[in-house]
């Protein structure tokens, strides 16, 4: 049975498709916020996400950056935001297809059974939690948790460093790579960079920064994530 989740603070958007869900046979799980959105995605792992932008706590292509950041389940927008940047902003951020409200079910019915289809190719996903002795990295919520639960403050830069690193797990990552991903193509050659953020990540992750255990450096070629 396809399990799809429902983000979408309406409640009588979320009813109409939670019933014609069902009644073609889906399984539907339903968020009313990104938080509990992010959370849902997480426990549950729908095989393809329904999401409004308009959500009252976070814009929904935060949501989109959440769950990019573990998961290629596929992401269907379903917005009243008409405007061609808010839909390339969500295309660019992750999301499969963009539907306007109001709309057809039977046209986002389609719209859903072909995003599974294309799906089902796609090899499976990371997990979203990533423990280590000394720390978890929560890649759905963005968040760093040291043993005692204490959140590890990361600049946007230096989560985005370890979220690809974490991503890649035992895999070594090219500097290129990590720098493309990071800061785009232009930055392809500044190496330096990555020195200088990853011995900021070694002093607020490593136990001993000196003798980094998780985040570790291949002379000449690159980074690797061992959790």
């Amino acid at each position: 049975m396809t399990k799809v989740l429902v983000v979408d603070d309406e409640p009588q958007i979320v009813r109409a498709m939670r019933i014609n869900l069902t009644a073609r046979g889906y399984q539907v799980l339903t968020a009313h916020d990104g938080t509990a959105a992010l959370k849902a995605a997480a426990e549950g792992r729908p095989d393809v996400v329904v999401l409004d932008l308009g959500l009252p706590d976070v814009d929904g292509t935060e949501v989109i950056a959440g769950l990019r950041g573990w998961t290629s389940v596929p992401i269907i927008v379903l917005s009243a935001r008409t405007d061609s940047v808010d839909k390339v902003e969500a295309l660019d951020a992750g999301a499969d297809d963009y539907v306007t409200k109001p709309f057809g079910m039977d046209e986002l019915l389609a719209r859903l059974r072909a995003a599974v289809r294309r799906a089902a190719s796609v090899p499976g996903d990371g997990e979203p939690v990533v423990r280590t002795d000394d720390f978890t990295v929560d890649l759905a919520a963005k968040k760093v948790l040291r043993q005692d639960g204490q959140e590890v403050h990361l600049t946007p830069t230096e989560w985005g460093i370890l979220e690809v690193l974490v991503r890649n797990s035992g895999r070594l990552v090219a500097q290129r790579q990590l720098l493309q991903e990071v800061w785009g193509p232009a930055y392809a050659t500044e190496t330096h960079y990555l020195r200088v953020y990853l011995a900021q990540l070694r002093r607020k992750l490593e136990p001993q920064p000196s003798r980094p255990r998780h985040l570790i450096t291949e002379p000449g070629m690159g980074y690797r994530f061992e959790p």
